[in-house]
């Protein structure tokens, strides 16, 4: 359970830095020596390879699996119930 809580705060993270990259952006606009957006642009950045990166080792671990229907392995044909 921890690790989907630990990937929905990584996401919102990464969703208030794009948000104030945003504002940032816009509120900035003529200031040449601001650099807020680029520090929001950075921090959006590590938090998306935190993210990739912490998916990606607990699918490698096992931790997290594809529950999806249509990902599903399917049975094998019993080849032997048929009569040549």
């Amino acid at each position: 359970m921890w690790i989907k809580i630990t990937i929905v705060v990584l996401f919102i993270g990464l969703l208030v830095s794009l948000s104030s990259g945003l504002v940032y952006l816009m509120k900035d606009i003529g200031i040449p020596e601001s650099k807020r957006t680029l520090y929001a642009l950075g921090a959006r950045i590590t938090i998306a390879t935190l993210l990739l990166g912490f998916i990606g080792f607990h699918i490698y671990s096992g931790n997290l699996k594809n529950t999806a229907p249509w990902d599903q392995t399917r049975p094998a044909a019993n080849s032997s119930t048929t009569n040549n």
